[in-house]
């Protein structure tokens, strides 16, 4: 099992992500917060509040209190890298 060890927001609702294992990369979290109506997702679409995120234990988590787990965002990462 991995963990994100670091976090730093970019442009469009992205974020990069260093993990345990020292992998590294951006994960796209736009389409997922624009396509899903719960509230605490929603939200995440002010860019104030997605600017909010930090690594809580073994993962991202925003102000709001939602989290992503780990395997998640390092699935969504390695789908996302350029080869």
């Amino acid at each position: 099992m991995v963990w994100v060890t670091e976090v730093r927001t970019l442009s469009d609702y992205r974020l990069w992500l260093r993990f345990s294992d020292g992998a590294a990369g951006e994960v796209d979290l736009r389409e997922y917060i624009f396509a899903d109506a719960r509230p605490i997702v929603a939200e995440l679409s002010d860019p104030a509040l997605f600017a909010s995120v930090e690594v809580e234990l073994d993962t991202v988590v925003w102000a709001n209190g939602l989290d992503f787990a780990s395997e998640f965002l390092y699935e969504r990462m390695l789908k996302n890298a350029v080869v």
